[in-house]
């Protein structure tokens, strides 16, 4: 069964801002759900960037997908504002720590390279053979706004 990292990330993405705009508790529960299934789980690798698929055949030789762990570290920080003691630690520090890897010479592309994007080895749709080990703009755009959400977090009181 196909299990893509980013379809998750999407879920854990949509579920948070769904809470933020509505406030309704079912959309918390469910992104802490995502969360927690992506923070816990036995194929996500110690730097935080999972592999394209979590149950590709191969693993752990696999291309990892960049793209949505750009797209997770944004969501946990939004997701750790609504959420208290361990849980919120926890969405914290899974966040900083996939920032820290994609902000490493492995996921961040130096100025000028990889046609001038900053995150490189993102998956599109490996099945397909489509945008397998490439920059995605949407790599780019969740990653800043991971940034920006982190740097916002520091600047509070």
């Amino acid at each position: 069964m196909n299990l893509p990292g980013r379809g998750n990330a999407w879920g854990l993405y949509g579920y948070a801002v769904m809470y933020r705009e509505t406030k309704d508790k079912k959309y918390l529960q469910q992104a802490q759900k995502a969360a927690n299934f992506w923070i816990h789980h036995p194929n996500l690798p110690s730097d935080k960037i999972p592999y394209w698929d979590f149950n590709a055949p191969n693993l752990p030789n696999e291309e990892r997908d960049a793209s949505a762990a750009a797209i997770t570290a944004s969501a946990l920080f939004e997701l750790s504002k609504y959420s208290k003691g361990k849980l919120k630690k926890q969405y914290l520090q899974t966040a900083i720590k996939t920032l820290e890897s994609l902000c490493s010479g492995a996921y961040r592309a130096k100025l000028g390279e990889n046609n001038n994007f900053l995150i490189k080895h993102c998956v599109g749709h490996k099945p397909a053979k489509s945008e397998v080990d490439v920059p995605l703009v949407y790599a780019d755009y969740y990653f800043l706004e991971a940034l920006l959400r982190y740097d916002a977090l520091k600047k509070k009181p």
